[in-house]
């Protein structure tokens, strides 16, 4: 098996000389250079999305929600969510409808990890969310991580996720002899350690031989806490180094200030130190006291098999159950709030 990937890695790097493409040459330096300076990898915990597959032969399995819930229930919300919206604006047919409206129910009942509706099988998925660490702690954005050409400044605009359309089938080619050996890696990763329960440390051991593969998602970025050595997330995933940017910014200067009733002084605080981090445009540090945020890049993997990408483990807990989201809507399209 290790003389199989060692092929694969030599093909992918006698590929990317064949390119010849500089932009490909940068990239996979700051890589490695990356792999040098951090070296390790920092877990922060499981993260559940939902993908589907066509029944037809064949088909891939995709991501359709993001891989960012912090629990199995909150992407089964999201997937009874989509199917509702979809029953509700998306169809005018009757037989649709019903079909789509009946799986609503047994998600508003049920602990469900997969339905099929309309022949489609959807199903949530489990992923792993990590950071790389070096001695200077957690990796910032690397200088060849896209931000946008015109970055906005502007909280509440709209950042779409990377993750929908995401393949989670095995065997798809990597074009980065990088990330092909990160994936290697990954292989035998699983929870160790007394900080983990013996039945999560079981459960992890045992998917690295019922979905021995490991599909990459893509990289996305969050704001981290540092306070003496330990580091803390503070933010929800973005796609670029600057949405967390701008992210942190708005916490800084409104969020925070609010939720935890800072004083004068801390509001005064926070807010010079958002305007320096917002005045060095593209920074990844903001420091208030001896409090340092940083703007991390993280890396998050799901594990896939033969039967498809992973999904919850019999450890990984709910912190409440299935529930009503929406309003009662009959085939008509019509919404019954009284029931």
């Amino acid at each position: 098996m290790a003389g199989d990937w060692m092929r694969q890695l030599e093909q992918l790097h006698a590929g990317l000389v064949r390119r010849d493409d500089p932009t490909a040459w940068v990239v996979e330096t700051d890589a490695v250079r990356a792999s040098v300076s951090y070296p390790h990898l920092a877990l922060r915990g499981p993260v559940f999305g939902i993908a589907a597959r066509d029944a037809e032969p064949g088909g891939a399995w995709r991501v359709v929600k993001p891989v960012v819930c912090g629990t199995p229930q909150e992407a089964r919300d999201s997937l009874n969510s989509l199917l509702w919206f979809r029953a509700k604006d998306d169809t005018d047919d009757h037989a649709v409808r019903r079909e789509l409206l009946a799986a609503v129910a047994v998600l508003e009942r049920e602990t469900l990890n997969e339905v099929e509706v309309l022949g489609t099988r959807y199903r949530v998925v489990r992923g792993d969310e990590m950071a790389r660490s070096g001695e200077d702690g957690l990796e910032p954005p690397r200088p060849t991580d896209m931000d946008p050409p015109r970055p906005s400044w502007d909280r509440r605009r709209d950042v779409p996720s990377l993750d929908p359309g995401a393949c989670l089938d095995a065997g798809q080619e990597e074009l980065s002899p990088m990330a092909a050996a990160m994936k290697l890696a990954l292989r035998e990763f699983a929870y160790t350690g007394a900080r983990f329960p013996a039945e999560v440390r079981a459960d992890s051991a045992r998917s690295v031989r019922t979905h021995p593969e490991v599909v990459l998602l893509p990289t996305g970025f969050g704001v981290a806490e540092r306070k003496g050595t330990r580091w803390t997330p503070r933010s929800s995933l973005m796609p670029t180094p600057h949405d967390a940017r701008r992210l942190l910014y708005g916490a800084m200067t409104e969020t925070w200030p609010l939720m935890f009733e800072f004083d004068e002084c801390e509001r005064a605080a926070y807010a010079r130190a958002a305007e320096g981090f917002r005045a060095a445009r593209r920074a990844n540090e903001a420091r208030v006291g001896d409090v340092l945020y940083r703007i991390c890049r993280i890396e998050r993997l799901v594990r896939t098999g033969p039967e498809g990408p992973e999904p919850p483990r019999r450890s990984d807990h709910d912190e409440y159950g299935p529930m009503k989201l929406h309003p009662t809507m009959d085939e008509d399209g019509t919404l019954h709030f009284d029931g």
